[in-house]
């Protein structure tokens, strides 16, 4: 009975007094789900567009006549495969402090930071599944499209990306996955977030394991969650295929 008592003393010391679950950990979660929403939602829309510029080049640059369009599409290219290189070869927490500290050094909203530097992170990884996914399909569709009259353009968006899409679904979901649990070091730029709202806890009460394990089990239920929306998701769109 002592055992439990000592337990539940460390609950309500931990959670209930002062009212610390509400303000640090439901607070932080807001912010964690924030945080992660946004990002994917640049992260997908950036890297989506990086991922056609790179397939456009490849795929039309060797029949492009040389002149001012095909110089852009080569800047364009260039710039897509730089921009992708750097992200990826550099950790993302280092890539947080850069914006924060020095790219945004007078900024007082580091959500608004983390957001960003989130958003632009996972484009670079969001670029190569879409382009792998593009360039998985057979070339014969897009030579189809453009015997049925439509236009690059077109055939890429009624034809190609529909396609490359339902392929690459299932890893388009795990990075978002992988970036609920990257946001974890919004800490650092002294965002207030779900795992950061547990160390404070921590460091209020002196008491590390339950804080800790209920942040640990609060993304474990939101990484649950998204992996059972997801799956629904992929049945979907596979018995749409059988139809």
């Amino acid at each position: 009975m002592s055992g439990f008592a000592a337990l539940y003393d460390t609950f309500y010391n931990c959670f209930i007094q002062g009212d610390r679950f509400k303000l640090f950990m439901l607070s932080g979660l807001k912010v964690t789900i924030q945080v992660t929403l946004c990002a994917a939602i640049i992260g997908i829309c950036l890297g989506a567009l990086m991922a056609l510029v790179r397939v456009t080049h490849d795929k039309t640059i060797s029949i492009m006549r040389p002149g001012f369009a095909s110089v852009i599409l080569k800047a364009f290219n260039w710039f897509a495969k730089m921009c992708i290189t750097v992200i990826r070869g550099i950790p993302v927490v280092v890539q947080l402090m850069i914006w924060f500290f020095v790219i945004f050094p007078f900024s007082r909203n580091g959500i608004a930071v983390s957001v960003l530097a989130f958003g632009i992170n996972s484009a670079a990884y969001v670029a190569e599944i879409v382009r792998a996914g593009i360039m998985s399909v057979d070339s014969g569709q897009m030579e189809a499209g453009r015997s049925l009259g439509l236009n690059y353009i077109q055939t890429m968006a009624y034809i190609i990306l529909p396609q490359a899409f339902k392929n690459v679904l299932p890893t388009i979901c795990n990075e978002f996955i992988v970036l609920l649990k990257e946001t974890a070091v919004v800490g650092y730029i002294a965002v207030s977030d779900l795992t950061k709202g547990a160390y404070i806890i921590v460091g209020r009460t002196f008491e590390a394991f339950m804080p800790l394990i209920a942040a640990a089990l609060i993304y474990l239920l939101l990484v649950m969650i998204l992996s059972w929306l997801f799956g629904k998701l992929e049945r979907r769109l596979r018995a749409s295929d059988t139809r």
